[in-house]
C-alpha cells in the first residue's frame, strides 16, 4: 500500500480550518500589542484610563489562547517533558501520540465540556457583564471559550489520533523531523 504525507477527506479538511483559523488568530496578537500600547499612552501622557480597552486586551488574549490551542496541538508545540521520547522510532513515538491522546488529551476535553457547560449556561441565562463600571459586556461570550476550546481541540485531537493510526499502521509517512524544534536549539 502506497504511504502518503496526506489525510484522507474531512480529516484534511479539519486539519486544514484548524491551520486557518491558528493563522487567522495570530493578527489578534499584533491588534492586543497595538490596543496596549495605546493604553499605557494614554495612562501616561495623558492620563486618560478606558476600562473597555483593557478588557478588550484581556478578550483578545482569551480568544487567542483558547481558540489557538488546537492549532498549537497541531504543530506539536505543546509543552513535552520527553526523556525518552526524542529517542524513539517514529512508530513508537506515534503509538506514545495516540495513547496520550486516546487516554489523556480527549477524556480531559470531554470532561472540560461537561463540567463547563452548567457555568457557561449560567452565564448565558443573566447575560453577564463587566464587574466593572463601563467595562465591556460580554463575559458570558468570555465564557463561552471555555467549551468552545474543548470542541476544537477534540477535533484536532480525532485528527491527529487518525494521523497516529496512519503512521502506525504503515498508511502514512510519519512526519519528518523539525531541526528548528525549540527544545533542539537548548
Amino acid at each position: 500500500m502506497a504511504q502518503s504525507r496526506e489525510l484522507p477527506g474531512v480529516l484534511a479538511w479539519l486539519d486544514r480550518a484548524s491551520e486557518w483559523l491558528g493563522r487567522s488568530l495570530s493578527w489578534l496578537v499584533l491588534a492586543m500589542m497595538l490596543i496596549q500600547f495605546l493604553i499605557v499612552v494614554l495612562r501616561y501622557a495623558f492620563s486618560f484610563n478606558s476600562i473597555p480597552m483593557q478588557e478588550s486586551v484581556m478578550y483578545m488574549h482569551a480568544v487567542v489562547f483558547m481558540l489557538a490551542a488546537a492549532w498549537t496541538l497541531k504543530h506539536d508545540g505543546h509543552v513535552r517533558v520527553d526523556i525518552f521520547y526524542r529517542a524513539m522510532t517514529p512508530k513508537r513515538k506515534a503509538l506514545v501520540d495516540l495513547c496520550g491522546t486516546l487516554f489523556l488529551l480527549l477524556p480531559v476535553m470531554v470532561f472540560v465540556i461537561l463540567s463547563s457547560t452548567g457555568y457557561v449556561s449560567k452565564s448565558w441565562r443573566i447575560l453577564e457583564g463587566s464587574p466593572d463600571s463601563g467595562g465591556i459586556p460580554g463575559v458570558f461570550l468570555l465564557k463561552t471559550l471555555i467549551p468552545l476550546f474543548a470542541g476544537l481541540m477534540i477535533l484536532q485531537a480525532l485528527v491527529e489520533a487518525s494521523r497516529h493510526f496512519l503512521v502506525l499502521t504503515g498508511r502514512m509517512d510519519p512526519p519528518a523531523d523539525d531541526p528548528d524544534h525549540a527544545e533542539e536549539r537548548l
